[in-house]
């Protein structure tokens, strides 16, 4: 399983994501790319503001928030 965070710099939000991301990361295996959107045009247009936004194997699965719960349960094998 591949998770997608897109994310950028003093993002309070994708710090939030993140850190639930980190716990489960302890207990599932799983491989993580952040990309910072306002390094990329097209995903600053994309994403804007509207970030975090996380993907699960190339498909959206949260915006803004994630509860540990909801993700822990994509990532059950």
């Amino acid at each position: 399983m591949e998770l997608t965070l897109y994310t950028r710099s003093g993002c309070h939000l994708c710090d939030e994501m993140k850190t639930v991301i980190t716990r489960l990361r302890q207990r599932r295996s799983f491989v993580l790319s952040e990309v910072d959107v306002s390094t990329d045009l097209s995903l600053e247009r994309r994403y804007g503001r509207d970030i975090p936004v996380l993907l699960l194997d190339g498909v959206e699965v949260a915006r803004h928030r994630i509860h540990e719960g909801d993700l822990w349960q994509m990532l059950a094998p």
